[in-house]
């Protein structure tokens, strides 16, 4: 296992208003994922964009308000716990 696998989190557990980079999408372990999953991808959260949480829901801490991009979009704890980061992207605008 490399260092980056170690430092990667689930972005669901990035805290907020830390940038990060999309490592991967978790491949659907069921059906209902699956849907999810593509969403997520059609969306764009693919590997090497650059995301972070701008915002979260009281109580529980959601939904989540994440920045993709230059678009925000609102994400369950579930859905959001699909994608990998790395934590501390620098390359964002």
């Amino acid at each position: 296992m490399t260092v980056a696998a170690t430092a990667a989190i689930s972005l669901d557990q990035l805290p907020s208003h830390q940038w990060a980079t999309v490592l991967e999408v978790s491949k659907p372990g069921d059906a209902g994922q699956r849907d999810v999953v593509l969403r997520l991808t059609e969306i764009g959260f693919v590997p090497g964009e650059v995301v972070r949480i701008v915002a979260t829901g009281v109580p529980g801490r959601e939904p989540l308000a994440v920045r993709l991009g230059h678009t925000t979009f609102a994400l369950r704890r579930h859905e959001a716990a699909l994608v990998r980061v790395m934590p501390g992207a620098s390359n964002h605008g």
